[in-house]
């Protein structure tokens, strides 16, 4: 069965950085389109940067600079490297893919979800 284990996240100090890694279990194939997203309990879960199979990244304003999004798709798995971490980063993590197979659709449909990862950032 096809499942998103995620690893990484944790507490850390403003400044500090942290990498969170997601492995793509039973694929077959590379998923179209990896990606991170994070939730605040009570806001709207909020993209935070996406990858697609070929390499075309997209970053949240707020993460630009900071954040690195990378994919082995040899192994399957999705990193995010976070770096210069602040207060506001504190979230729960979550990785996705869209499962299709290919490149070139118009839209992404994250249709899989990992377990979700909890980063806290201290000032």
């Amino acid at each position: 069965q096809v499942r998103l284990v995620q690893s990484g996240g944790g507490s850390v100090q403003a400044g500090g950085s942290l990498r969170l890694s997601c492995a793509a279990r039973a694929y077959t194939y590379s998923p179209y389109c990896m990606g991170w997203f994070r939730q605040v309990p009570g806001k709207e879960r909020e993209e935070v940067a996406i990858i697609e199979n070929y390499g075309t990244t997209r970053y949240a304003d707020s993460v630009k600079g900071r954040f690195t999004i990378s994919r082995d798709n040899a192994k399957n798995t999705l990193y995010l490297q976070m770096n210069s971490l602040k207060p506001e980063d504190t979230a729960m993590y979550y990785c996705a893919a869209d499962s299709r197979d290919g490149s070139g659709y118009s839209d992404y449909v994250f249709d899989h979800w990992g377990q979700g990862t909890q980063v806290t950032v201290s000032s």
